[in-house]
């Protein structure tokens, strides 16, 4: 493919990332609540199907990866997933008249759908960018513009129920409508401008052998260890925020001015990246990011109640870092690919990229299973004073310490500690 793409092709493929990311952000944060208090189902039984289509979802990825590698042209297997994603959402937020158990399952299908086309249009679409280019450079510059839009679509998902609507049911009815014209926009888009690639030659082997060819890679073990550490070490903070905002700083009605400046923040902080990756390499560009991360948390560590100037300050430097975790990963991913197509013969970016999302998912399901019951252990109880600074070591210090252990994994895999622009293994 071309060295560079043109600015048109390049904001043709990030548009898609937008709508996306809008997918996601409600149906962690606002789904439940819609559930169980607008439709009366047990909190106890909307977590059960949440968990379940969670972990169909997770196991599914390496799956499709498989298939995408398999089907003609990335394009093809992202337009396929375009009407389940949107008659899921669709279904989701307009549920039919029903109660029990019947309600039940409509909430496991609609979710399953949903899942399934998220998961084959995630899938290939970053799988498409890893093919856009082979020059190392681009492919970061292909990888931030898609994550700024990302970020973009989870500052609106964020905001737009609430402009939508009085109440729960018609805000949420409403978003899903323009979340499926603005599938239906962003998709049309980038279909149609961005360029297509080739057809790789289709990996052989067996099916569970294709999806497990990327762990044959060294350099891809490498850098998966890194990306686990320093996810899990990114997850915790997200699924404690509110709680340290709420009994922390005791500034829980300003959650959404402090989330929507760290996702501006991360959007602002990708042209950094892209340069200082460009400058001294994709690697010392990500660890300077771990380091400005591992700073502004430490600061947070020492934050109290009323402290709003001060954490707005860690929102945006640990915002600014976001930009690098989102930006420079996949593009170092693409690379170490090269390795392995050039002994493969063949490209495999799908099974990659199924093996990458099934990670970038359990880690979340780590970060909630260690730091939810740690903060237990320790005595925390959610709008009490009792472990309010159990919560500030869980929120701050842990990640702190999985980002520097992050941070020496990615220094240790450097042959010579060298600052080199290309990622290699010995």
């Amino acid at each position: 493919m071309a060295a560079r793409l043109g600015s048109r092709e390049l904001l043709a493929y990030g548009l898609f990332g937008m709508p996306l990311a809008m997918a996601a952000l409600p149906l962690y944060v606002h789904l439940p609540k819609f559930y169980g208090d607008e439709l009366g189902m047990s909190l106890a039984l909307v977590g059960g199907i949440l968990l379940a289509a969670r972990l169909l979802d997770a196991i599914q990825d390496p799956l499709l990866g498989y298939v995408s590698d398999r089907t003609s042209g990335r394009k093809r297997f992202v337009l396929a997933a375009l009407p389940l994603l949107g008659a899921g959402m669709l279904g989701l937020f307009n549920p039919p008249a029903l109660a029990g158990t019947a309600l039940a399952l409509w909430l496991l299908a609609c979710l399953a759908v949903v899942y399934l086309g998220f998961s084959m249009a995630s899938i290939s679409y970053q799988a498409w960018g890893a093919q856009l280019s082979t020059d190392r450079h681009e492919r970061t510059r292909i990888t931030a513009g898609r994550e700024t839009f990302t970020l973009i679509g989870v500052v609106a998902a964020a905001a737009l129920p609430a402009l939508l609507g009085s109440g729960g049911a018609e805000q949420l009815s409403r978003f899903a409508a323009l979340f499926v014209l603005l599938l239906a926009v962003c998709g049309a888009l980038t279909l149609a401008i961005s360029p297509e690639v080739p057809a790789p030659p289709r990996p052989a082997g067996r099916i569970f052998a294709a999806m497990a060819q990327p762990l044959g890679n060294a350099a891809f073990r490498k850098l998966l260890l890194v990306f686990v550490l320093n996810g899990i070490a990114s997850a915790i903070p997200a699924t404690l925020v509110l709680f340290f905002m709420s009994d922390v700083l005791q500034l829980g009605e300003r959650a959404g001015l402090f989330l929507a400046l760290y996702f501006v923040s991360g959007a602002a902080g990708m042209p950094l990246w892209v340069a200082l990756a460009r400058r001294y390499g994709k690697r010392a560009a990500w660890l300077g990011a771990m380091l400005l991360s591992v700073a502004a948390f430490m600061w947070a560590y020492g934050l109290g109640p009323g402290d709003a100037a001060a954490y707005a300050m860690v929102c945006v430097l640990s915002g600014v870092a976001l930009g690098a975790d989102l930006a420079l990963p996949p593009s170092l991913l693409a690379d170490v690919m090269d390795e392995d197509a050039q002994a493969a013969r063949a490209r495999s970016e799908g099974a990659y990229f199924g093996l990458w999302n099934f990670v970038t998912k359990l880690n979340l399901a780590l970060a909630a299973g260690i730091s939810l019951p740690l903060l237990s252990a320790l005595g925390y109880v959610p709008g009490a004073s009792d472990g309010v600074a159990a919560l500030s070591f869980v929120y701050c210090l842990i990640p702190c310490a999985l980002k520097l252990a992050a941070a020496a994994a990615l220094w240790l895999s450097w042959p010579a500690l060298s600052f080199t622009p290309d990622w290699k293994t010995k």
